[in-house]
C-alpha cells in the first residue's frame, strides 16, 4: 500500500483531493498540538436547498491519538512534526424539490453518510511540505439519520418538510482512504503564502483526484517553517480553485456493496470533470480559531446544475 501511494503523489504533482469538508490543508492549520474544531456547512449559506445540503465536522487533534492503531497503516515522512487526530463527520445530499415523495428522476438521490475519521498531518519544515493522510469508516443510507436531521431541522425553523428521503440511497458501508501531499512555492513576508497540492482518494463512498492550488493573504504566519509564530493575531483570506477527475461518487450512484436503491444516477449520467472554487476568511488567536467558508462547483452530474453552499468554523486550544 505505501509504495502504491508514493506512486500516486509522484505521478500527480499538483492535484489536490476535492471534496466537501477538508480540515487538512494548510490555511486551517492551527498551531497547537492539541485543540478542538467544529464545522457546518449548509447551503443556506448561498440561499439554496439542493444538492450539498448539508454537512457538519467534530474533529479533536492530541498527542494521546498517536497510539490509535489505525495510524499505523499510515506513510511515515522523514525528518516531519505529525499531529494525531479524529473527527466525526456527517454530509448530506438532496434534490430540488425535497417535499415531493416521489422520485424525482434526473436530479439528485437522496442520500446521507456518517463517518469516524483517523487522520495525521504531517509537517516538513526543511522541505515545506506537508502530509495528510486519513481513513474513514462509516455507513451512508437511512442508517445514517440524515432524514431525520433535516427533517427535525426544518419543523424547528418552520420550513418546508422534505417528504422524498424514502427514496434515499440505501444503507452501506463506508471505508475511505486519502492521502494529500503540499508544497508551498512561495511565501512574502507574512503577507502572501501560496502552495501547490496533491492527493488521491480511494474508497467505497469517492475516488477522485483533481489539480489545483491555494493561497492566502493578509496578516499571517507560515505553517511551514519551525520558527516561533510572528504574529498572535492573524486575520487572512484564502483562494482555491479546483479541477476534478470522478471516478465513483457513491452518494450519486449507490453503495458498492448493497445495489438494491430506489433510485441512482447511472455512471454514464455523473460529470467525469467538475470545477469548484473555495474561498473565506480565517481569524485566528493563540487560543481561539474562526472561519467563515464559501463554496461553488459545476453540475456533478449531467442533468444536475451548479451548486453553492457557505459554512463555518469554530475552533479552539487546551
Amino acid at each position: 500500500m505505501r509504495v502504491f501511494v508514493i506512486s500516486i503523489l509522484f505521478l500527480l504533482p499538483i492535484s489536490l483531493l476535492a471534496q466537501k469538508i477538508d480540515n487538512s490543508v494548510s490555511y486551517r492549520n492551527i498551531e497547537s498540538e492539541t485543540y478542538f474544531r467544529f464545522h457546518y456547512d449548509n447551503d443556506y449559506f448561498a440561499a439554496t436547498d439542493e444538492n450539498y445540503t448539508q454537512g457538519y465536522n467534530l474533529e479533536l487533534v492530541s498527542p494521546s491519538l498517536e497510539k490509535n492503531p489505525i495510524n499505523y497503516l499510515f506513510i511515515k515522512p522523514k525528518a516531519s512534526h505529525t499531529k494525531y487526530g479524529l473527527s466525526l463527520e456527517h454530509i448530506g445530499f438532496t434534490p430540488n424539490d425535497y417535499v415531493s415523495e416521489a422520485i424525482q428522476f434526473g436530479d439528485r438521490p437522496f442520500s446521507t453518510a456518517i463517518m469516524l475519521k483517523s487522520f495525521t498531518i504531517a509537517t516538513d519544515t526543511i522541505r515545506k511540505t506537508r502530509i495528510s493522510q486519513s481513513l474513514s469508516l462509516g455507513l451512508i443510507g437511512p442508517g445514517a439519520f440524515g432524514k431525520e436531521m433535516q427533517v427535525g431541522i426544518h419543523e424547528a425553523t418552520g420550513n418546508k418538510v422534505p417528504g422524498g428521503w424514502d427514496n434515499q440511497i440505501q444503507n452501506d458501508v463506508v471505508i475511505n482512504y486519502q492521502i494529500n501531499y503540499e508544497k508551498q512555492i512561495y511565501q512574502y513576508n507574512h503577507l502572501f503564502a501560496l502552495q501547490a497540492q496533491s492527493s488521491v482518494q480511494l474508497g467505497t463512498l469517492f475516488t477522485n483526484t483533481s489539480l489545483g492550488f491555494n493561497t492566502t493573504f493578509g496578516i499571517l504566519n507560515s505553517e511551514f517553517t519551525a520558527d516561533k509564530p510572528k504574529n498572535k493575531f492573524q486575520i487572512y483570506a484564502y483562494a482555491q480553485p479546483i479541477i476534478t477527475v470522478v471516478g465513483y461518487d457513491a452518494t450519486l450512484q449507490g453503495g458498492l456493496f448493497n445495489r438494491d436503491n430506489p433510485y441512482t444516477i447511472s455512471s454514464k449520467g455523473v460529470e467525469r470533470f467538475t470545477a469548484q472554487y473555495n474561498y473565506g476568511i480565517v481569524i485566528k488567536t493563540k487560543n481561539m480559531y474562526f472561519e467563515y467558508t464559501r463554496s461553488a462547483i459545476t453540475r456533478e452530474f449531467k442533468s444536475g446544475v451548479s451548486a453553492k453552499w457557505g459554512g463555518i468554523r469554530i475552533g479552539f486550544t487546551f
